[in-house]
């Protein structure tokens, strides 16, 4: 299994854990527009082989992981989903990470 690969099932994961937890709320579609369609919309980029895919999954993760550090020390019935979320936006930094860090530290022929 690629880096790549585990970048897109972790998106597809969050996007999951996103419909489990927002898709019951007041306005579903609103809040799974805003939550559920990001992940998922970069996973198919990924999927495609685009290069700012993976840069914005990364950048998106860091807001992700802030947002289930707050909801997770703030909300405690919450806590499982958010604890979810701080999981895979871990994953997935360091999924869309580990390409550019590879290049960087190889040794040079």
């Amino acid at each position: 299994m690629t880096v790549r690969h585990v970048l897109v099932l972790a998106l597809l994961a969050l996007m999951g854990v996103f419909i489990a937890w927002f898709g019951h709320g007041a306005s579903p579609v609103a809040e799974l527009l805003v939550f559920a369609l990001p992940p998922l919309l970069l996973a198919v980029g990924v999927l495609r082989r685009s290069r700012t895919a993976s840069f914005w999954a990364g950048v998106l993760a860091l807001g992700w992981f802030s947002h289930g550090i707050m909801v997770a020390w703030s909300r405690p019935d919450e806590r499982g989903f958010a604890l979810a979320e701080v999981a895979l936006s871990l994953v997935i930094i360091f999924a869309a990470s580990l390409p550019g860090l590879r290049a960087r530290f190889a040794r040079k022929r």
